[in-house]
């Protein structure tokens, strides 16, 4: 049998390329999360204003169907539930989208995957029960290409499903005001 005997210096040659090594993969790993973080941070946000400030009101109102009945004024959008659901694979959506809604003026309720787990082709639905058509009319706004779905709920909140093809929600109409401080 024979032995082979390492010297002192080849020892520490190998000690020297394995902390090498150790070092840049942490230092690889290091400018890895930097990135992720920094691309996080400078994401811009579709629905902002050209003043770079979110818009917060809507205007929108109801005509009567008939000459007899009065106008019915739409409720503004502070008086609007929006629940925002994300029937997508595209991860954190309902929540980004949610909290664009939110600086609208609209308050958001529950913001989660789609409790119906359905598949939505196009932009969106907005699933309200019958007495929600006109909270429906205001959120509307948010998403006009969105499919109205009325359901059975007795609450007059309104479900905003983001579908497959939703990119971001429309600008905010003409005579909005935007958020204290902008």
């Amino acid at each position: 049998m024979s032995y082979v005997v390492e010297s002192a210096s080849s020892r520490r040659a190998r000690r020297r390329r394995r902390t090498a090594i150790t070092l840049l993969v942490v230092v690889a790993m290091l400018a890895a999360a930097f990135y992720v973080a920094s691309s996080y941070f400078r994401r811009p946000n579709a629905t902002a204003g050209a003043s770079g400030c979110p818009t917060a009101t809507a205007t929108v109102t109801a005509k009567a169907k008939t000459p007899a009945k009065p106008v019915t004024k739409a409720p503004s959008p502070s008086q609007v539930t929006v629940n925002v659901y994300n029937a997508t694979s595209r991860s954190g959506l309902a929540g980004d989208t949610a909290k664009t809604v939110k600086a609208r003026g609209f308050l958001v309720g529950a913001v989660a995957n789609d409790p119906l787990k359905k598949s939505i082709a196009g932009t969106g639905e907005l699933r309200y029960g019958k007495g929600g058509g006109a909270a429906a009319a205001v959120a509307k706004t948010l998403l006009p290409s969105a499919k109205a779905v009325v359901d059975s709920r007795a609450d007059a909140s309104v479900d905003l499903v983001l579908g497959d093809t939703y990119k971001a929600l429309a600008a905010a109409p003409a005579g909005t005001t935007t958020t204290p401080g902008c």
